[in-house]
């Protein structure tokens, strides 16, 4: 398929998808206005089976390693690298459990999308006003306690070189030091040449996701405990070290 018809025909799908399922969402919420976290669930369902189609009108082609990882009798804390827009696309239909992510502010201001993140409860970090990044970490953690796993990338942004991962946020692992959920790292590799190394073209491309063993902040060292940043980042970058080689 042509590389530029793959991004109209994606770009296609997704306002017609945003369109149809616009008195969807109304009706959705309706009958779940009570229950927020099964108005939640009925929402990521629908998420995820457009993303799986976006990711397949792509042409990529997944290869996931070590999912049994992920536990499923609790929510956890995934920390992963992020060099594409399709990081959300292709791992969010992986999520066993309830998940949200945590974007940046500005892509909450995005029309129609907007209102999917409200009821996904997607966290909305401000990156330029501290008191605001606090408050984003705050609603982090009642989303834990409440069931819900938050999916983040500490680099902050997207990583735009093909040199190491960028340095990890040391604040959102608080989530984790707080709650005492689970963190799971997750390496992705190869995303950026799906679309950004080739913008405008969506390009067919071998990706590979790895998740790592679950690890608690109180299984940690001390010294790690005091740079869990850097110890997680460690973590992640030999993951996309050694998928790096097998591509």
């Amino acid at each position: 398929m042509n590389r530029l018809l793959r991004l109209i025909i994606i770009f296609v799908f997704l306002i017609s998808y945003f369109i149809i399922t616009l008195p969807v969402i109304f009706v959705v919420w309706l009958i779940n206005r009570r229950d927020p976290v099964k108005r939640a669930r009925v929402m990521q369902k629908m998420a995820q089976w457009a993303l799986h189609v976006i990711g397949a009108l792509a042409g990529c082609h997944v290869t996931v390693k070590g999912h049994d990882n992920i536990p499923t009798d609790e929510p956890v804390l995934y920390v992963c690298n992020h060099r594409s827009f399709f990081d959300v696309i292709l791992t969010y239909p992986l999520c066993p459990g309830l998940t949200t992510y945590m974007s940046k502010k500005e892509i909450g201001k995005v029309p129609v999308l907007s209102i999917w993140m409200k009821a996904l409860h997607c966290p909305l970090l401000d990156r330029s006003n501290p008191k605001e990044g606090l408050r984003c970490i705050l609603d982090c953690i009642s989303l834990i306690r409440t069931g819900t796993s938050i999916f983040i990338f500490p680099e902050g942004t997207r990583n735009k070189s093909d040199g190491p991962l960028l340095p990890f946020k040391a604040g959102a692992f608080k989530i984790a030091q707080r709650t005492g959920c689970p963190i799971v790292p997750v390496a992705t590799v190869n995303t950026s040449r799906i679309f950004e190394d080739h913008f405008p073209t969506v390009h067919k491309t071998d990706v590979t996701i790895e998740y790592a063993p679950p690890v608690r902040f109180e299984e940690l060292s001390q010294e790690d405990r005091s740079h869990i940043d850097d110890y997680f980042r460690r973590t992640v970058q030999n993951m996309v070290d050694n998928n790096m080689k097998l591509l």
